[in-house]
């Protein structure tokens, strides 16, 4: 059992949250990979492996970051349910 009281700050981010974010993390990922696809149209020279490899590998980096959760706060968190003292009957 808990010694101090739990303070709403320490309690995870509820699944709908962590998805949005996620969701977010991969379209920003992939919005460079299109800027890279898309500036390997218009440069020449060796400058043009920089935007390649981006788009090669964005895809990979992008669906790591996807799937990747939170785990900074695994700490358990005491139910209601969790508190009560059962006696054996």
């Amino acid at each position: 059992m808990r010694t101090r009281p739990i303070a709403i700050t320490e309690l995870q981010r509820s699944p709908e949250e962590e998805q949005r974010s996620r969701m977010r993390r991969y379209a920003l990922t992939m919005g460079i990979r299109m800027a890279c696809v898309i500036a390997c149209l218009f440069v020449t020279g060796w400058w043009l492996v920089i935007p390649a490899v981006g788009a090669i590998v964005l895809p990979y980096i992008a669906v790591v970051f996807a799937n990747a959760t939170d785990r900074r706060r695994t700490q358990s968190v005491d139910r209601p349910g969790g508190l009560v003292v059962r006696h054996p009957e």
